[in-house]
């Protein structure tokens, strides 16, 4: 584990790097005026998530969650200072060992631990917290859960490899689906839990602060093989089954819903979860109509646990275009960016064998269905193979520049602009996991990535991301600030970048050389170490690569401790 010695010096071999804390270095950002050194904030904003405030959550209605969606501060609130790391802060134990251990001083809170102890979410030890992978729904732990699951649903044999946990608390589902080689991407809202999704990714499992309320969810449609809820909370049988059908939206033909705990079961189990049985009764029955309308099958009920599958060809279910209570969506279902959600079905307008997907890791690089059907304007398959080449090459390129990106010391690594997701493709190992960012500007792909059974979130960049601080280790973008130019600020998308960022964690930035010396200088005022290197195919291409390191700094220090 490396803790605040200093960073580990394989990450930029041979680099003597100035200081870039002189002050009066003359640093000049993108307007053309000095750039002063960036300050950190004050300590209060160590865990400061700026769309998900707590202060300014309680100004917004109640009613379909609003309050707990994303709400982002205007550019006059932005703050232009550095997020302080606690005191004590140090870099998460690697996976997996990770996944059952996070150092307090990291996350230092202990409500779940009163709150939840007898459901076996999380325990204080020392200086730790472990998670022994327990959770509300699944006493016996969450392998024996997965168990039961699997019993019903192919998940050893690579058919669901994308998992959705709607209200994941700690996301130990997700946690434990890892090693069956499914990548699940968990949200849960930034609420009274405190810091539940932090957890999550402490213990190095992709998650975002998010929620079921009016805005559709930032994936796009037929994304996941299974969508899952436990106990989560979410209303499925009200709001005429508004929430149903944007899983539907997002969860592909032939996939799978797994809803466990109330009212499922409900004759056996309403004493004890202390709700009068007539409430119950009726949650059900409206849950069951839904899915009837969405052709859902349930194909399993086993003590508080549901799970339908959602018909291969969900058109042949219904009678006549116009069957009673079914209205079609007419937007595109991935144009969801603050869009709200809507009370209709989204039509799946595919062939079956547009959805039938290799089972993973075939399916990484297979040509996927979006591509192969044409439906990417100016994207055939053999643009489709090159692009995979190219980033083969530039990830190889990158383990020549940084020589541990492959051992495991980089768990969560975010792509910012990640096109089809060849970076991730070519990194793909059990050690590590991407987010592959897909921004609201660029080309729509993110189905594209999905396909592949990768995950992936659309995300418009001059806006703070739905994570807490020091969530990533490695953060990559391509051609990022190209895309943003004459969008929004460098500074505000390069703070963004150094909040979610950990301490002694890495960038590489991929773009042309002018753009990138312009991000190298507003860097030069944020303790992060910097190198400009060449393209891969020698100094005559204009595209160059940033790459950095951030300090290792925490609440109250003047100074930080670099690699040199």
């Amino acid at each position: 584990m490396t803790t605040k010695g200093g960073a580990d010096c394989n990450i930029l071999p041979n680099l003597n790097f100035e200081t870039h804390h002189s002050g009066d270095a003359g640093i000049v950002d993108e307007s053309g005026t000095k750039v002063k050194d960036f300050k950190p904030c004050s300590a209060r904003y160590t865990d400061y998530t700026p769309c998900h405030d707590q202060k300014r959550a309680m100004t917004f209605p109640r009613h379909d969650m609003i309050y707990r969606e994303r709400h982002c501060p205007p550019q006059e609130q932005k703050l232009k200072c550095l997020i302080p790391a606690p005191k004590g802060y140090v870099t998460p134990f690697s996976w997996p060992k990770s996944r059952d251990y996070v150092p307090f001083a990291n996350a230092p809170y202990k409500a779940l631990t009163v709150e939840k102890a007898i459901q076996n979410w999380i325990q204080y030890e020392g200086n730790v917290f472990r998670f022994p992978g327990g959770g509300t729904q699944f006493p016996q732990g969450a392998d024996a859960y997965i168990d039961q699951l699997a019993s019903v649903i192919p998940i050893a044999n690579g058919t669901v490899r994308t998992a959705l946990d709607t209200g994941c608390g700690v996301a130990s589902w997700g946690a434990y689906l890892w090693k069956r080689n499914v990548i699940t991407m968990s949200f849960a809202p930034r609420d009274n839990h405190e810091a539940q999704v932090q957890f999550a990714l402490e213990r190095g499992v992709p998650a975002i602060v998010g929620v079921l309320g009016s805005i559709k969810m930032p994936y796009p449609s037929k994304a996941f093989d299974m969508a899952h809820c436990s106990r989560c909370l979410i209303p499925w049988g009200s709001n005429d089954g508004k929430y149903m059908m944007e899983v539907d939206r997002v969860l592909r033909p032939g996939g799978f819903w797994v809803l466990s705990g109330p009212p499922i079961n409900w004759r056996n189990n309403y004493k004890s979860w202390q709700r009068p049985k007539e409430d119950l009764e009726e949650e059900q029955r409206s849950i069951e109509e839904v899915a009837k309308l969405l052709c859902w099958e349930k194909i399993s009920e086993s003590g508080e646990t549901a799970i339908w599958q959602k018909k291969l060809n969900p058109e042949s279910c219904r009678a006549t275009e116009d069957a009673p209570g079914v209205t079609y969506c007419s937007q595109d279902p991935d144009d969801v960016w603050y869009k709200n959600m809507e009370k209709c079905v989204t039509p799946t307008n595919s062939k079956a064998e547009d959805v039938e997907y290799k089972p993973f890791p075939e399916r990484l690089y297979a040509i996927p269905p979006r591509i192969a059907s044409g439906s990417i304007p100016g994207v055939s398959a053999e643009k489709y193979m090159e692009d995979n080449r190219q980033w083969k090459k530039h990830v190889n390129a990158y383990k020549r520049i940084n020589r541990i990106i492959a051992s495991g010391r980089y768990r969560n690594i975010m792509d910012m602009n990640a096109g089809f997701g060849g970076f991730a493709a070519a990194l793909d190992s059990p050690k590590l996991w991407v987010m592959n960012v897909v921004p609201t500007l660029a080309e729509n792909t993110l189905g594209v990535i999905y396909e592949r059974g990768l995950i992936g979130i659309y995300h418009d960049w001059c806006e703070a991301f739905s994570t807490y601080p020091r969530t990533y280790d490695l953060i990559h973008a391509n051609g990022l600030f190209s895309l943003y130019k004459d969008k929004c600020n460098f500074d505000d998308i390069l703070l963004e970048m150094d909040r979610i960022l950990r301490p002694e964690g890495a960038v590489i930035l991929r773009d042309e050389v002018d753009v990138l010396m312009k991000v190298k200088n507003i860097v030069g005022a944020m303790r992060w170490d910097t190198k400009l290197m060449d393209h891969e195919d020698g100094p005559l291409v204009p595209e160059k690569i940033l790459v950095a390191v951030k300090q290792y700094w925490v609440v109250g220090s003047n100074n930080s401790t670099s690699s040199r």
